[in-house]
């Protein structure tokens, strides 16, 4: 996990895979394109191994999940854990006040925030707390499972939550 108060965007993953587990490092079963998008995306100016998670906090980023069990595969989870998660993970939201939390997955938003009709990109659903109001939106799952998606696609969907957040672009590939 690496995250920090006061940041821009909050990623907030379902749940550690077994390779997340083993290693400690978010996304980290190759073929897994969140690293790829983050840097498609303009998020990172380069692309980040998962051992380098915690570079994101120099670029105003961090990241969760929503259930903190590890799994071969998110449909092992329980609609309870992910409820439980979404609790958690307000909680989480309140005490470190980032202008986004970006729920990579929509189904886990569904499950974890009791919105069975989301869709993809920014939500109506807000998290008070002491340093202000989190906006939520929810990101395409970036695991190789996802077919509907592209890396391109989804990078296209993470570059407008950049831009919501007033990020800048950091590709050097422009």
């Amino acid at each position: 996990m690496a995250v920090a108060g006061g940041l821009s965007v909050l990623f907030c993953g379902i749940n550690p895979g077994l390779m997340t587990a083993a290693t400690g490092h978010h996304f980290a079963r190759p073929g897994n394109r969140f690293w790829p998008v983050l840097q498609l995306s303009g998020f990172t100016p380069r692309l980040l191994a998962p051992a380098e998670q915690d570079e994101l906090l120099s670029y105003g980023l961090g990241i969760t999940n929503v259930v903190a069990r590890a799994t071969a595969r998110a449909d092992e989870l329980s609609a309870e854990e992910y409820r439980e998660g979404g609790r958690i993970l307000t909680g989480k939201v309140r005490a470190l006040g980032p202008r986004w939390l970006a729920v990579v997955g929509v189904t886990a938003y569904r499950t974890a925030f009791g919105e069975p009709k989301a869709v993809i990109g920014p939500q109506e659903r807000t998290i008070e707390g002491p340093s202000g109001v989190t906006r939520i939106w929810a990101l395409p799952n970036p695991s190789g499972l996802n077919a509907h998606w592209t890396a391109a696609t989804m990078a296209e969907e993470y570059g407008r939550l950049r831009e919501a957040a007033g990020l800048p672009d950091l590709r050097t590939d422009r």
